[in-house]
């Protein structure tokens, strides 16, 4: 009974097996590993080229079948990359639609801007010196950034033609005294420097009539800077040498009916300085400077 039932399923089982279509051995293609010609084999069938068009100045090729990639001598890849100052500008920096970024990569100085610049970032590097040219031909600048530098000198004459300068950070570096500010500045950043009272002039900020945000925290000053503009908004001044204000630093003592309307913040902490002994100084003011009173 068994053997009648196993040829019965053999017979169920041939029109299927008889049905498979027959197997496509012109497709299959056999390497052998062990030869030396693997390499060979391998990138004909990637992409059909010969091996001597992969490479044709005579370095040492090697095919990494694990990965799938050529790779030349160790000693040339091994090589750490290094920095060429002398490349032009816009090699050495990203330059982008009027924007010059040339942050963090250890240049000297100024490096030769296009002409069109309007926006330069050039912070933590090793800048010493900013001289008259540097910017004489770019006149269309409306932002620069030179925070984290090494500046202790600025020419006089270095922002003299930039007429359309908005933004000036000198934050973070080693100056004495500040240069001749350009006349359109709204922000003005040189917090962490070593400038004293004496190495601002008199009339440094008088006529930025559209100057909002002063920044000189962190310096040695001694006293408030004098002829603050009326458009001042925010004015840091903290951790200086401060130690004495009168009643006309932010007001005018001669007409009580004065207010500073634009003054929004006054930072003086970290100063000498017993605000509450001076009430007068900020009769004018909408709010009370931050700093020591007690």
């Amino acid at each position: 009974m068994k053997t009648l039932q196993a040829t019965y399923f053999l017979l169920l089982l041939a029109p299927l097996v008889n049905s498979a279509p027959p197997m496509q051995q012109e497709d299959l293609q056999f390497y052998d590993y062990n030869s030396e010609d693997t390499t060979e084999s391998l990138v004909q069938q990637d992409d059909g080229r010969q091996p001597e068009d992969i490479r044709k100045d005579g370095r040492n090729v090697s095919f990494d079948t694990s990965l799938g990639l050529l790779q030349g001598d160790d000693r040339e890849r091994n090589v750490p990359p290094t920095k060429d100052t002398n490349l032009p500008t816009c090699l050495l920096c990203v330059c982008l639609s009027g924007s010059v970024y040339c942050e963090e990569i250890d240049i000297e100085a100024v490096p030769p801007l296009p002409k069109e610049t309007a926006y330069l970032y050039a912070r933590f590097n090793k800048i010493k010196r900013i001289a008259v040219s540097d910017f004489a031909d770019i006149t269309t600048l409306r932002r620069i950034d030179f925070s984290g530098n090494r500046i202790e000198e600025i020419e006089d004459g270095a922002f003299s033609k930039l007429l359309l300068l908005e933004e000036l950070s000198l934050a973070e570096n080693r100056l004495l005294k500040l240069p001749v500010l350009p006349p359109k500045l709204t922000t003005f950043n040189a917090n962490q420097n070593r400038l004293k009272s004496r190495g601002i002039k008199a009339n440094a900020f008088k006529k930025l009539t559209n100057l909002a945000y002063l920044y000189l925290g962190h310096n040695a000053l001694e006293s408030v800077p004098l002829n603050l503009p009326e458009s001042l908004r925010i004015l840091h001044l903290q951790y200086n040498n401060i130690s004495t204000i009168t009643d006309d630093t932010f007001c005018k003592s001669n007409n009580t009916r004065y207010i500073r309307t634009s003054m929004d913040e006054i930072r003086m902490e970290g100063n000498p300085i017993l605000l509450a002994k001076h009430v007068n100084a900020f009769a004018c003011l909408r709010t009370l400077p931050v700093g020591m009173y007690y």
